[in-house]
C-alpha cells in the first residue's frame, strides 16, 4: 500500500518513514511512503499558505490554491488513492476502520490540516473522507496521519513479520489483549503465573483467554458488552464468578 502525506512540516513525516516498523516495511517493498510539502505549491514569493478568515475571527485558514494543487499532484502520482483529511470533524478512527483501509487495493492520500482549518471548498472538491483520531484538538494533522499509517501498516501481511502478531492485539475481537510477562520470573516480590511455565499450550491458551476477558471487563466494560460471549467464554466467565464467590466467603 502507498501512503502519501500532504503536510506543511514534511520533516516530521519523513522522520517517521525512516524509523522502526514503517522503515522496515518500506525497505521490504511491502508499503511505500511519501510526503508532499504543501508549501511547495504556494503562488507567491513569500510561500504563503494561509490567510485571514472571511467574516472575521481568530486564527488563520489554509488557502485553497496550494492545497488544491498539492492534492492534484498526489492524485497524478496515484490516481486511485483515497483522499483523507485529518480533522476533529471526521469519522472516529478505530481498529475496524484500520482493517477496512488496510484492505483497500488503492493507496491513501492523507491531508494534514493546520491553523484553524482548511478552506471549506477543498472538502467538497477533493476529500473522499474525513477522519478523526479522537475527540480532542491538536495543532496539526501530522501526528494523526502517523497514528493512522502505523495502525494500518501493521495489518498489511509481512510488515510485522507474522500475522499472528496483530491477530491477538487489543480490539481485534472487541477484547483487550491478555497480560504479558517476561524474565525474571519474580520481580519486586511478584511472580508470574505458574501456568505460563507449565509448557502446556492448551492451558496457556485458556489462561490467556481468561486474562483477556478479565482485563476487558474491568478496564473497558463498553467493549465487553459489544459482543456475544461464545461457549468457551461463557464457561470461563462462570468459573471466574465461582472463584470470586469463594474469595468473598473467605
Amino acid at each position: 500500500m502507498d501512503f502519501m502525506v500532504l503536510s506543511l512540516f514534511p520533516e516530521l513525516i519523513n522522520a517517521f518513514f525512516q524509523n522502526g516498523m514503517i522503515s522496515r516495511g518500506i525497505e521490504n517493498n511491502l508499503i511505500t511512503g511519501h510526503c508532499i510539502n504543501i508549501r511547495d505549491f504556494s503562488t507567491d514569493r513569500h510561500n504563503t499558505v494561509d490567510d485571514r478568515p472571511y467574516g472575521g475571527g481568530s486564527g488563520m485558514v489554509m488557502k485553497p490554491e496550494p492545497l488544491n494543487a498539492a492534492v492534484l499532484c498526489a492524485k497524478s502520482r496515484a490516481p486511485e488513492s483515497k483522499v483523507i483529511l485529518l480533522t476533529p470533524q471526521g469519522n472516529k478512527f478505530n481498529q475496524e476502520k484500520a482493517l477496512q483501509l488496510a484492505g483497500l487495493q488503492q493507496g491513501l492520500i492523507l491531508i494534514c490540516g493546520r491553523y484553524e482549518g482548511i478552506d471549506e471548498r477543498v472538502y467538497s472538491l477533493l476529500v473522499d473522507e474525513e477522519i478523526s483520531i479522537g475527540d480532542y484538538v491538536m495543532t496539526g494533522g501530522e501526528l494523526g496521519a502517523m497514528v493512522m499509517i502505523d495502525t494500518i501498516a501493521r495489518l498489511i501481511p509481512g510488515v510485522l513479520g507474522s500475522e499472528e502478531s496483530f491477530r491477538s492485539d487489543s480490539f481485534m475481537d472487541d477484547r483487550l489483549e491478555y497480560a504479558h510477562y517476561t524474565r525474571p520470573e519474580e520481580f519486586e516480590g511478584q511472580k508470574i503465573p505458574d501456568i505460563l511455565l507449565s509448557g502446556n499450550h492448551e492451558k496457556i491458551r485458556q489462561w490467556r483467554k481468561k486474562s483477556s476477558l478479565q482485563r476487558t471487563f474491568l478496564k473497558r466494560p463498553d467493549l465487553f458488552e459489544k459482543t456475544v460471549l461464545n461457549a468457551e467464554e461463557k464457561k470461563i466467565v462462570r468459573q471466574w464468578c465461582r472463584e470470586l464467590e469463594t474469595l468473598a466467603r473467605e
